[in-house]
């Protein structure tokens, strides 16, 4: 995710891509780094099998 400006990224993960985007979004969260640097553009997103692969 990152901002309109582009300015900062921020790496997650989740097992729910679609729901996740619309909490960023909906800043549902409102103290999180997503919501006080207003990260609500999706610009990369990758599937694994599990978690573990993403973490390496």
């Amino acid at each position: 995710m990152t901002n309109k400006a582009n300015g900062v990224i921020y790496i997650g993960l989740t097992d729910n891509i679609d729901e996740r985007v619309k909490e960023h979004k909906l800043k549902v969260y409102p103290k999180a780094f997503t919501a006080r640097y207003n990260c609500d553009k999706l610009v990369y997103f990758e599937e694994l099998e599990n978690a573990d692969e993403a973490l390496i």
